[in-house]
Parts: structure tokens; sequence; C-alpha cells
């Protein structure tokens, strides 16, 4: 499984896993599966939704998905999951 590692603006950094709800909603939101989207389509725009999707289903308040959200973020990272065990 893979995480984001997100820095925002004002120089906070957090990981958010991708956990299959997140993908489930991507999918949703896409009309397209997951792993075609991110491999075939190579959208940095995908990224950022999901980004926002983990931020947002951890409970933090965030702003609707677009530019004003997007204007939060420095940087969005696509980083391997440290394994269980």
């Amino acid at each position: 499984m893979a995480k984001l590692k997100v820095t925002r603006v004002d120089g906070s950094v957090n990981e958010y896993e991708i956990t299959p709800v997140i993908e489930y909603a991507f999918e949703n939101y896409a009309k397209m599966g997951f792993h075609k989207a991110i491999v075939e389509h190579q959208k940095q725009s995908d990224i950022y939704w999901i980004c926002w999707e983990a931020i947002r289903r951890s409970g933090e308040t965030v702003k609707p998905f677009g530019e004003a959200f997007i204007e939060t973020l420095a940087s969005v990272d696509v980083v391997e999951s440290t394994p269980l065990g």
C-alpha cells in the first residue's frame, strides 16, 4: 500500500495512508479504476483529489476540492508505506 506525504504552504508535513475506502471513493469520483487512472493517465490533479479525500477522511476540516484547497499545498508525494510486522 502507498501513502501520501503532504507538505502544506504553512510548512506542516503529514502522511496519509491510501486506504481501500479512499481508492473506492476515487473510483466513484474518476469513473475508472484506481490503478488505470494513476498508472495510465498520470494526472497530478487525481493525486490532489486523493490527498483532499485522505485529509477529509482524517477528520480535518478542509476547503472544498478545487483551487482554494490546492493553494494550501506546497507538495504531495506518493511514498511506500512501512510494512506491518
